[in-house]
């Protein structure tokens, strides 16, 4: 559940603020909420430093890890050390870029042969005058008296050439300019940029211990960012200073009597309906295990939105089964997931997100059971497997299915919404909408599997349409209300529609899935073991389409599955995603 937010005012001597500040950093709950604009001298200085030691780790994350030397020491300053390694990746990337440069510039002229460019502008001064020129082979005819030419090479039917004179010359052709360097100073130049650059990368290499350091300096100046803002986006009033945040309901009388304690004022109101409050979400342990998909998202609910963890737990897992469809893959994910939390565990780090893989991949095992897949399905029935439930095999059968499942899906979200509204008679507006999905269910069976429309489907549209437009937003004039309502189900009744039939998309990607493990195990069945090569072959087919099948599933869960919950579900549960995340004041 979302947890009820109270908005509080705490007031504080002017002289007092920075122990205030600090006092409630150490409480931890309060959100805060700036009342002026963040000018703060010191504020600005550590938004540099945060800058500096951003460009820092983004470097050192970018390194190859090297053994840690023991007498790699904790820089004295580390300013200085972090200045020092952007320099260096600075320094690595114009030679890096430089090299490029370079190595184009010696392809191109490696074919003219090695030659000293100043001893061409010497001879110049001597009154000998060498150019360079390209032409089309076809066109290069007599030339004046008194200028020598010679042909170097020709490379797509253009020849280079080589033009001599005691006196300034011009040709109608096409002049190279000399190159800067000849091929010789290039190579070693080249060489040179690349041993430094090796060492810098090394060098580099080496810093990468500092990493822990750093990011303990980049934690230690966010939390003075924090304190920091929060002191200047106190308002202030003469000798007067106060600060405003959000603290959660049951946190109240906690903060009241530290504000009692401390001698300062303190106000709690009911947030305003223009207040961005922020979001905090406590649900019981098991609904919790969620949590990690919207952080992994980076989504969460608005304070005035629904918590959708239940439901988004619970579909999530059915659609992750029916995509992933094969009880091998379920059963290696399972592995792979205890493999990964055994390394957890080493590290001493919280494994409670395990849990949810496990329930995951033991949903693609049920299902893998009820159809007989176990990777791959026609190898299973060939072998004798009797599934537990054939009729999920069926191809009519499972998107009839699906689109019960999107109906009941979509349902559950405005019976949620009419609920919240049965107070007023907006709440039947919800329910005309789930009869219209229902009417929905039934029209894509009947459009897409020639099932028979039911002779109550009409009156399912007919009583769901009224509804939604009579109590959508009903208001004493007749004629707005209506209006309203037309406009509400203009721009929603086919969306209605394609949001069940959507959910096919379960049947279509588990199918096509099943489908690509069978053509690999057909693929290796045909090469047959009829001996050790054709054995290892076979072998190989099978590893690498499995390990395809394996890796996409979990692509096409983020991809589909993902969707469903994040989009279908929550439009129709009036959920944006809008929210900000509730982070207190806290050391």
């Amino acid at each position: 559940m979302i947890v009820p937010m109270k908005k509080a005012n705490i007031i504080v001597q002017l002289k007092d603020a920075h122990e205030a500040i600090s006092r409630l950093r150490q409480f931890g709950l309060l959100h805060v909420k700036h009342n002026e604009a963040l000018q703060s001298k010191y504020l600005s200085m550590l938004q540099e430093d945060m800058v500096l030691v951003d460009s820092c780790l983004d470097i050192l994350r970018q390194q190859e890890h090297e053994p840690c030397r023991t007498d790699k020491t904790v820089p004295v300053d580390w300013r200085v050390s972090a200045r020092h390694i952007i320099d260096l990746w600075k320094r690595r990337d114009h030679l890096e870029s430089y090299g490029r440069v370079l190595a184009n510039s010696l392809e191109e002229w490696e074919a003219w042969g090695d030659f000293e460019p100043d001893e061409i502008l010497r001879l110049r001064e001597k009154g000998l005058y060498f150019k360079l020129f390209e032409a089309p082979h076809k066109e290069i005819k007599d030339f004046p008296e008194g200028i020598v030419v010679r042909h170097i090479f020709t490379a797509r039917k253009i020849s280079r050439c080589l033009a001599i004179a005691r006196k300034e010359f011009s040709l109608p052709f096409k002049e190279v300019a000399l190159p800067k360097q000849g091929v010789q100073a290039m190579r070693k130049r080249l060489l040179e940029d690349k041993l430094a650059s090796q060492q810098i990368k090394k060098e580099l290499s080496c810093l990468v211990c500092l990493f822990p350091f750093f990011m303990d300096i980049k934690n230690r100046i966010n939390k003075e960012v924090e304190f920091y803002a929060a002191l200047a986006g106190m308002a202030k009033s003469e000798a007067l200073t106060y600060i405003t945040g959000f603290v959660p309901f049951d946190g109240v009388t906690k903060l009241a009597a530290e504000s009692r304690k401390n001698k300062w004022g303190f106000l709690v109101t009911e947030p305003a309906p223009e207040d961005n409050v922020p979001t905090l979400i406590r649900n019981p342990r098991w609904v919790s295990l969620i949590a990690p998909i919207f952080k992994f998202l980076e989504i969460l609910p608005g304070y005035h939105e629904l918590d959708i963890s239940l439901p988004f737990l619970i579909f999530f897992s059915i659609f992750f089964g029916i995509l992933i469809g094969d009880a091998g893959y379920g059963l290696v994910y399972c592995l792979i997931t205890f493999f990964i939390q055994q390394k957890v565990k080493k590290k001493n780090m919280d494994t409670s997100a395990f849990l949810l893989f496990y329930i995951l991949s033991g949903c693609a095992i049920i299902w893998g059971v009820l159809t007989g897949t176990f990777f791959g399905h026609e190898w299973v029935m060939v072998a004798g497997y009797k599934p537990l439930a054939p009729a999920l095999n069926d191809d009519k059968y499972l998107q009839r299915f699906c689109f019960l499942l999107g109906a009941l899906h979509l349902s559950i979200a405005h019976s949620w919404r009419a609920i919240l509204k049965s107070s007023s008679l907006n709440a039947l507006a919800d329910i005309g909408w789930i009869l219209v999905l229902w009417a929905a269910f039934f029209t894509a069976n009947t459009l897409i599997l020639n099932d028979a429309f039911p002779f109550f489907g009409k009156w399912l549209i007919i009583v769901g349409v009224i509804l939604v437009v009579f109590f959508t937003n009903p208001q004493k004039n007749l004629f707005k209300t209506i209006g309203a309502g037309l406009g509400t189900l203009a721009l929603s009744l086919m969306n209605n529609f394609t949001d069940v039939v959507s959910y096919v998309r379960l049947f279509a990607v588990g199918l096509a899935g099943v489908a690509i493990a069978d053509a690999f195990n057909g693929m290796a069945r045909m090469v047959g073991h009829s001996n050790i090569f054709t054995l290892l072959v076979s072998i190989l087919i099978l590893v690498i389409g499995h390990i395809l099948g394996v890796v996409l599933g979990p692509v096409s869960v983020l991809v589909h599955g993902v969707r469903l919950n994040v989009l279908e579900f929550s439009g129709h549960a009036n959920v944006s995603w809008s929210g900000l995340a509730y982070k207190p004041l806290k050391e």
